[in-house]
Formats: C-alpha cells, structure tokens, sequence
C-alpha cells in the first residue's frame, strides 16, 4: 500500500512529488524547508523550526509520528549556522536520537532560505519503546 502526503508547497505540483510517502511501515519524507513567515529575516533556528513542523504534521498525514524517524538530513547554506540547526533538532528529536547528516550546500531554491531537511521513518509498533 502506498500512502501519499502533500503539503501546501505549489512547487510539489510542478516538479511531480508528494511532501511524504508510505509504503508499508517505511516513511520518506522530502527535502522540507521554512515556509512565509518563516523565511524573510528568520534565523536557521527559526526555519529549522517550522521545517520540523512541517516534517512532523506530514508524518502525521501517513500515520506515522517524530518518534518514527530513524534518520534526518539537512542542508545548510552556511556551515557556521550547525548550532542553530542542531538546537532545533535536538528540541524535535532529543529522545528519538535518529542518525544524521549535515551539509553545507550552495544555495536552496531561495536566497533567503538557509536550511532544508529530510527525514526517513520506520512506524514502530504502539508498544515500542524508546531507550
């Protein structure tokens, strides 16, 4: 069975590609940045921030929750900005602890747009227990 997430980014009709996608208990999510108001004069804290929530409700979407992600990737468009990145994960993923990756890259689709980050799940069963 194939679940499909979409979120309110019109570029998802245009390039032909779901916010996030189920296929059993594997869940992928895209590449998700900031969007308006978060964007303009907004930190990498604070685009982190809203990206994770993004991540999150799209999780939500295919049944699945934070507590799912095995795995996150991010994108920076400047590497001094890690720590602020690094907050916002550590606030969505403090207990969850997922492998990640961080990279500088040269740009995002738009230049005031700092941070992007994908995210991988496996939904576990309801009685599985983080430790």
């Amino acid at each position: 069975m194939r679940t499909l997430a979409a979120s309110e980014d019109p570029y998802e009709a245009i390039y032909g590609y779901s916010r996030a996608i189920r296929v059993g208990d594997h869940v992928h999510v895209s590449g998700t940045s900031a969007q308006p108001p978060f964007i303009e004069g907004c930190d990498s804290y604070t685009q982190a921030k809203n990206a994770l929530a993004i991540i999150e409700k799209s999780l939500e979407d295919v049944g699945a929750n934070l507590a799912a992600v095995v795995r996150t990737v991010a994108y920076v468009t400047d590497i001094a900005d890690i720590p602020l990145v690094a907050r916002a994960h550590l606030e969505a993923f403090e207990k969850i602890r997922p492998a990640s990756t961080i990279v500088e890259v040269s740009a995002l689709d738009h230049p005031a747009r700092t941070v992007e980050i994908e995210a991988y799940a496996i939904c576990l069963s309801p009685e599985a227990e983080i430790t």
